[in-house]
């Protein structure tokens, strides 16, 4: 990664209020932003998503295999830029949300798996959208049982090492 990319990120955080050690504290690598991206569809909420074409050709074959399990994978968000990233954070602070809470749900921009055009948040039709019920459905039992065969892995589980909430819903494209 470039350091023009490393420092807009250190920028980005000095203007949200991100703690300088951010990174260390939760062993959050920093995350490449994918500029090769593919048209992947719609999302739940009918908006336009992209991936990375790894991402995409596995996540293709991952929900036509479940599908033909009796499983409808549904695809919340893929890609999202820094940007993006910025925004939802600025979002979230107007509406007088603490930068730790939010630090709690979103990874700070630069360090989110989203940026790779690597990372999923899905869900299906008997399931709300990103909530830890995700993990009661048979969606999710599918996913545990089957995403590792199509690259695929969840990011977020309870407990994990970088401090963010248990996250279902999220699950990344892994290079077997």
């Amino acid at each position: 990664m470039s350091n023009a990319y490393k420092d807009a990120i250190v920028q980005i955080h000095q203007e949200l209020g991100i703690p300088e050690s951010y990174a260390l504290d939760r062993k959050l690598p920093l995350q490449f932003e994918c500029t090769e991206l593919s048209h992947a569809g719609l999302d739940i909420f009918d908006r336009e998503v992209s991936m990375h074409e790894k991402a995409l050709s596995a996540w293709e074959k991952m929900k036509s295999t479940a599908l033909a399990d009796g499983i409808e994978l549904q695809l919340v968000s893929a890609y999202r830029s820094v940007e993006y990233q910025k925004n939802l954070f600025l979002k979230k602070i107007n509406a007088g949300i603490s930068i730790s809470d939010i630090l709690q749900v979103n990874a700070a921009p630069g360090y989110s798996e989203h940026h790779t055009g690597l990372a999923l948040d899905l869900t299906c039709p008997d399931a709300e959208c990103l909530e830890e019920g995700f993990e009661e459905t048979p969606a999710f039992a599918w996913l545990k049982r089957h995403a590792a065969d199509h690259a695929f892995r969840m990011s977020y589980p309870r407990d994990n090492d970088h401090g963010l909430l248990y996250e279902p819903w999220h699950w990344c494209h892994i290079e077997k």
